[in-house]
C-alpha cells in the first residue's frame, strides 16, 4: 500500500479539466466531464471569473496527502503558478494558499513581495506578521528574476526578429555581456534544434 501511494504521489499529473460547470459557489466548483463530476477548490479570484461562464478550462493542481486527495482549480496559468509558490514555503499549505490568492491577485501578491509589503500580505485572513515575512523572504528573489526576464523579452521582441538576435537582446538588458551572452546562445542553439525565445533564455541564464 505504501508504495502505490508513492507511485500515485510521483506519478499523477492533472495539468486541466475542461467541461461543464454543473455546479459553482465562491470556494469550489464541480465540473461535468462525460458524465463525471469533478470536485475542484477554487479562489474567490476564479470564481468572480467563472461564476457567468456555463462551462470551461480550469488549471488544476492535484494535492495527495495520506487521508485525501484533492484538485485545486485556476482560471488562469499566472494564479496557479503563484499557488504552488506559496505551497512550496514551510507552513503555507493548500488552504492557506487559496485564502492569500482569494485575497489577492497573482499580480497584487507579486508587487506586495517584492515590494517588501508585509502588511498588504498580512492583510490576508490566518497570515500572521512571520508568515508574511516568510513569503517575502523566499520568494522576492524569484519574482523579481521573473520580472526581469518578462520585460527583457518584451523588450527584445520589439527590437529584432530573429530568435538568436531576441535572446542576445534580452540576456545583454539582464545583465550579461554581450560576448559570454553570444557564445552561451549559439551553444544552446547548436544543442537543440528548436526552442521558444523563453526557453532559450532559461537555459542560457543557467550556463552564463
Amino acid at each position: 500500500m505504501r508504495k502505490s501511494k508513492k507511485y500515485l504521489k510521483r506519478q499523477l499529473v492533472i495539468n486541466f479539466v475542461e467541461g461543464t460547470f454543473a455546479e459553482k459557489s465562491p470556494t469550489h466548483v464541480i465540473i461535468n466531464i462525460h458524465g463525471i463530476g469533478y470536485e475542484i477548490k477554487i479562489s474567490l479570484i476564479t470564481y468572480g471569473q467563472i461564476k457567468v461562464l456555463d462551462k470551461g478550462r480550469l488549471y488544476t493542481h492535484f494535492h495527495v496527502k495520506e487521508d485525501s486527495q484533492t484538485l485545486y482549480g485556476f482560471h488562469d496559468l499566472s494564479e496557479k503558478s503563484r499557488f504552488r509558490d506559496l505551497i512550496g514555503i514551510s507552513g503555507v499549505g493548500p488552504s492557506t494558499a487559496l485564502m492569500v490568492l482569494s485575497s489577492l491577485s497573482a499580480e497584487e501578491l507579486q508587487s506586495a513581495v517584492i515590494n517588501g509589503q508585509a502588511k498588504v500580505i498580512q492583510s490576508v485572513k490566518g497570515i500572521g506578521g512571520k508568515t508574511a515575512e516568510r513569503i517575502i523572504l523566499e520568494l522576492k528573489d524569484k519574482f523579481k528574476k521573473e520580472t526581469l526576464l518578462e520585460n527583457a523579452i518584451d523588450l527584445s521582441g520589439e527590437s529584432n526578429n530573429t530568435l538568436r538576435a531576441q535572446a542576445l537582446s534580452a540576456l545583454t538588458t539582464l545583465g550579461i555581456s554581450k560576448p559570454a551572452a553570444e557564445k552561451t546562445v549559439d551553444k544552446i542553439m547548436s544543442e537543440h534544434e528548436s526552442l521558444r525565445l523563453e526557453e532559450l533564455i532559461k537555459f542560457a541564464l543557467k550556463r552564463v
